[in-house]
């Protein structure tokens, strides 16, 4: 790590820091409810460092075991814990909590805690949107054992999300196979899930999450062949990288607007900002345009990924920018 920063890069960062207060007069900040074209919400990875603090230090692997073997020990020696989330998403003006069950991961069947979680929002008057479920295996796992295994395991993530008031859960579309074997198979393994979800009252949603699923056309699709009412998707607005070996992107406002019409949710990632506070790899401007025009009036998640401000300067700084594309759409389009 350098110790030394430039005199530049220094008052990007400060001005960065500053653009997270919410814009004077903005109608998305001063707008009762029903006159605001959406609301917000944050994503729990965007504090994943203080909820992991230093437990991924020694690589992804070890991470996992402690993860399932003793998460007790990552959430004592961590800045934050799951349960002070929703006073964060306060402290910055957010109104929902969307949350990331590796953040709690051994809490799923805890109902005492999760009442305790209940609780802790209804203070903070802050909603419960969805949880984003990983590391609980390949919906679209070649072997329908495998399948229903992963049912098994997204069960009480499920059951939990019901708890807590939630209307989602998000998954993962991963599998192995040609194109079109992997959208049998995930369609087979996404319909398991919509039946249970059915019986709790949620809904299963699939971000485009890598591989496959970051091909909109390949997505969209999945979403015609599960042809179940608890289905949809949760656009994300950077993750369209379709491979890492070669590096392949899907076009990401083409990849919008092909998941947007299944959308039940819609992520907004962030990572860099330039000196005038906008995304450098999303238009974000561009993107909530095509938000709009497809009819979606929900939450729009906040998720900060990046390195260069912490996690309450890079959430503040996503706020800001969605306030200022909430006062130019406000122009064009209707609550």
């Amino acid at each position: 790590m350098q110790n030394h920063i430039s005199r530049r890069l220094f008052l990007k960062n400060t001005a960065l820091a500053s653009a997270g207060v919410a814009i004077a007069g903005s109608s998305l900040a001063s707008a009762p409810g029903n006159k605001r074209l959406f609301k917000l919400s944050v994503a729990e990875w965007s504090v994943n460092p203080l909820i992991f603090g230093d437990a991924r230090k020694d690589g992804w692997e070890k991470f996992m075991q402690l993860l399932k073997n003793d998460f007790g020990a990552i959430e004592k020696a961590a800045p934050m814990k799951n349960i002070e989330f929703p006073r964060f998403i306060r402290e910055v003006g957010g109104e929902g909590a969307e949350y990331v069950n590796t953040c709690m991961y051994d809490k799923a069947k805890n109902t005492k805690y999760l009442n305790e979680l209940n609780n802790v929002c209804r203070g903070e008057g802050i909603a419960n949107v969805l949880i984003m479920v990983d590391a609980e295996g390949m919906v679209g796992a070649p072997e329908k054992k495998d399948r229903l295994q992963t049912l098994e395991n997204h069960k009480k993530w499920i059951d939990a999300a019901a708890q807590m008031g939630c209307h989602s859960i998000r998954v993962n579309a991963g599998s192995q196979g040609s194109y079109e074997e992997q959208q049998k198979l995930a369609a087979d393994g996404l319909h398991l899930l919509c039946e249970y979800g059915d019986k709790a009252g949620i809904n299963i949603l699939v971000e485009n999450h890598g591989g496959f699923s970051s091909n909109g056309k390949w997505l969209s699709k999945v979403m015609e062949m599960v042809d179940h009412p608890r289905v949809g998707t949760l656009p994300d607005f950077g993750n369209f990288r379709t491979s890492y070996e070669p590096e392949e992107w899907y076009d990401r406002y083409l990849g919008m607007k092909e998941l947007m019409p299944y959308a039940k949710g819609v992520s907004a990632k962030s990572q860099e900002f330039d000196e005038n506070g906008e995304e450098i790899h999303s238009d974000f401007h561009r993107i909530m345009r095509i938000v709009m025009e497809a009819g979606y009036r929900g939450f729009v998640g906040i998720e900060y990924e990046g390195e260069q401000l912490s996690p309450k300067e890079g959430v503040l700084a996503t706020k800001r920018l969605l306030e200022k594309c909430h006062d130019e759409l406000a122009k064009d389009f209707k609550a």
